[in-house]
């Protein structure tokens, strides 16, 4: 029936014995008869080796390929080329998940280097093997300040989160009974009066807040973690991992927990995925901290080995009382950022952020001075921000469209931004010479 499957006619025949049915049909009865396509399939005519690449080739040539200056969460950076050919390599494809230390060194020694790098980027203590992206890290976070805190059940997060951090963690709250109450932004920053007057309840745990917000602005957080710490409620810090090789880190701002997506680090982008997010936490949170640790130790010869440290139990054999269920992670895309990381090394990250810094003040001005937008806020930005159009927002966009640039990505507020890497410099005035012509 299969002609590529390896089973025997008499090989079907004995497992089909062996489960008590008499035909492959069978294992079919439960679904309705209405249900079971009966009809010849409508498949192609089969193909020689290169034909089906020159398919497939047709078919991702329908997809746009566009110069993205948009930011929101997903950045253009440069990915050294080198990249996919080391995280190809057999000493990392060893066990999907290391629970055999004795032959999954190649995935703790990456891992050990991953949490290490991320360690020192935003200054916490300790780091986890990795998340499955930003959002589901914020809201891991989220879960952690409660678990934390104990008898209080609320968690403050900033309205200057990007739109879906804050969709995520609010689904996962709402599964878990906890009450979501946003932080007020004024004047594109995060607001310490506001925060302040919403931990007045009592039931804070925790506050979840963006070092740069979805505005593209450097947030201030003095006093954040005080204001918190007085009600032994805990700082969440949401952050842009390159943008941290030049900016405050979270334990400059005394955060406890620091969290994000690394796929500015190197991470192509790819119609939204994959992506890999961190976690990274003060030594006092440490078996709060979902997901594993891996640990450097010697073997039985004295040599360097890897282990995994810590790995909470309760995500296993509890799941009831565990602080967390996640098990997994990005595994591939935590190699991917380490090898980045380690090419780039400090100067080529301080590199990277001057680069798009320059470009995106030179974009920010010559917006300006089109006439077609205004300042939106008078306050810092790194590589990305919003102005306030003063034409039709469709037809801007459209006309961006046309000319191969993704940008002017609407905000709620009816804001537009824009956003500027060490890879798209040459194209600041094209964009603009569209604009020019509306």
């Amino acid at each position: 029936m299969f002609s590529y499957f390896p089973h025997t006619d008499d090989d079907i025949r004995q497992m089909l014995e062996r489960i008590g049915v008499k035909s492959l049909d069978d294992l079919y009865s439960d679904v309705p008869a209405d249900f079971i396509y009966k009809g010849e399939y409508d498949l192609p005519e089969a193909m020689d080796e290169q034909e089906v690449r020159e398919f497939f080739e047709a078919v991702a040539a329908k997809n746009p390929r566009m110069k993205v200056l948009v930011g929101a969460g997903a950045y253009d950076h440069y990915t050294p080329s080198v990249i996919p050919y080391i995280t190809s390599r057999s000493e990392f494809i060893t066990a999907y998940t290391p629970y055999q230390c004795e032959i999954s060194q190649g995935t703790l020694r990456y891992i050990f280097e991953y949490q290490s790098m991320i360690c020192a980027l935003t200054g916490m203590d300790v780091s986890n093997a990795s998340m499955y992206d930003g959002p589901t890290a914020a809201a891991e976070a989220m879960r952690m300040a409660v678990a934390c805190a104990k008898k209080k059940n609320t968690v403050l997060i900033s309205s200057g989160l990007l739109p879906h951090v804050r969709e995520v963690i609010r689904t996962y709250a709402k599964y878990y009974g906890t009450t979501i109450e946003e932080i007020e932004m004024v004047e594109g920053r995060t607001s310490l009066e506001s925060l302040k007057k919403l931990m007045e309840s009592g039931d804070v745990a925790g506050a979840i807040v963006p070092g740069i917000n979805r505005f593209g602005v450097i947030e201030d957080l003095t006093g954040f973690a005080e204001a918190l710490h007085a009600q032994k409620a805990i700082l969440v810090e949401y952050c842009d991992p390159s943008a941290l090789a030049v900016t405050k880190t979270p334990a400059g701002w005394d955060a406890d927990v620091a969290v994000g997506d690394g796929q500015p680090l190197g991470i192509p982008l790819c119609y939204g995925g994959p992506y890999v997010g961190f976690m990274a936490c003060r030594k006092d949170y440490m078996r709060k901290l979902p997901g594993r640790i891996v640990g450097e130790t010697v073997d039985g010869s004295g040599k360097r080995a890897f282990v995994l440290t810590l790995q909470a139990r309760e995500q296993h054999i509890r799941r009831e009382k565990a602080t967390s269920n996640i098990c997994s992670n990005e595994s591939l895309m935590a190699l991917w950022v380490t090898v980045y990381l380690s090419l780039m090394g400090p100067k080529g990250m301080q590199q990277v952020n001057d680069l798009s810094y320059a470009g995106a003040h030179e974009l920010h001005d010559k917006l300006i001075g089109t006439g077609k937008f205004e300042k939106a806020f008078d306050a810092p930005f790194l590589k990305e921000f919003v102005l306030k159009p003063l034409v039709d927002v469709k037809k801007l966009q459209q006309a961006l469209r046309e000319a191969g640039f993704l940008a002017a990505l609407e905000t709620e507020e009816g804001l537009v931004s824009f956003c500027v890497t060490e890879k798209h410099l040459k194209d600041i005035d094209p964009l603009v010479d569209v604009i020019k012509a509306l």
